[in-house]
């Protein structure tokens, strides 16, 4: 809970009566390690802040999971269209290792909102950083090859390759496992020359 606190005062300061507020209504979730928290077809009706742990963003494309994106702590993850227009979702958040969470649901958001509007510039914030990440990742794909952003996964988020197996990194980066380990060496070769 102090983590999500932590994260929410870096944009908006908060009194003990509003803490209190948002310590009663969100509910803390485990999700054990390939867990699914959010599965296609459904419709959300939550937002998930993560306190502890690392998830995968990913698409069913034909059968085969495609990943788009890694979350770990102090982020939010929500199926935003889903969320915001009823609709059922497209995409699927799994927990790559047990994973602690905090779940707002739209009901409580809505009732937060009345009794404490600084919700509203939480989440839009939330809503703004899920945009800028969108952002980068589509600017990474026009713009850089497969080698340079492993580079840049390597530089921002190392920590992933230790966290997350290696056939998901591949998926994220849009290149085969086989492509991934040919990347990785040269890589590792060129920073010893």
């Amino acid at each position: 809970m102090q983590r999500l606190i932590e994260s929410i005062k870096l944009y908006v300061s908060l009194n003990t009566n509003e803490i209190a507020l948002l310590e009663n209504s969100i509910e803390k979730k485990i999700y054990k390690k390939q867990e699914n928290i959010f599965t296609q077809g459904k419709i959300s009706d939550r937002i998930y802040f993560i306190t502890k742990g690392c998830v995968r963003l990913f698409y069913n494309v034909d059968g085969n999971d495609k990943t788009a994106f890694f979350y770990t702590e102090g982020q939010f993850i929500c199926a935003g269209e889903s969320f915001t227009f009823n609709v059922p979702a497209v995409e699927n958040y799994q927990a790559v290792e047990q994973t602690e969470v905090y779940e707002f649901t739209k009901s409580k958001i809505e009732a937060l909102l009345i009794k404490m509007p600084k919700m509203e510039v939480i989440a839009r914030i939330a809503t703004e950083n899920e945009l800028i990440t969108c952002q980068k990742m589509i600017a990474s794909f026009v713009t850089k090859s497969a080698e340079e952003r492993y580079i840049d996964l390597l530089n921002t988020q190392g920590e992933l390759f230790q966290r997350v197996p290696q056939q998901h990194i591949a998926s994220f980066l849009g290149v085969s496992p086989e492509t991934l380990s040919r990347i990785k060496k040269r890589v590792y070769e060129k920073r010893l020359t």
